[in-house]
């Protein structure tokens, strides 16, 4: 879906192929025909509201990429980072913990 039109013939389509009136709404999820017009006229909702929606019309949302790009995942791109990052010139891991193994032993004489 790319648009809010989308959705809003989407619900329609829905709406209709359950038999429901949008005066119905109102006992399926508590939302006043009014407010439900809106909605199927193709004006913004909060997600909430839309979630509220889909329940009433036995329909879920679902989250996908786009077909053709592909990007790492948020997780992946950190991790990757901080591999990049913990690793020094030669490609050897930094032992930046070992440290205090340096910068302490004088201490204790």
């Amino acid at each position: 879906m790319k648009n809010i039109d989308e959705i809003a013939a989407l619900l329609i389509k829905q709406r209709k192929k359950l038999g429901i009136e949008q005066k119905d709404m109102y006992m399926l999820i508590g939302m006043k025909q009014q407010q439900y017009q809106r909605i199927e006229a193709g004006s913004d909702v909060k997600l909430s509201t839309l979630l509220r929606v889909l329940e009433g019309l036995d329909l879920e949302l679902s989250i996908v990429p786009n077909k053709g790009k592909v990007t790492p995942s948020p997780v992946e791109s950190v991790s990757d980072n901080q591999s990049e990052h913990r690793k020094s010139k030669s490609g050897l891991e930094d032992d930046s913990d070992d440290l205090g193994f340096w910068f302490n032993s004088g201490d204790d004489a």
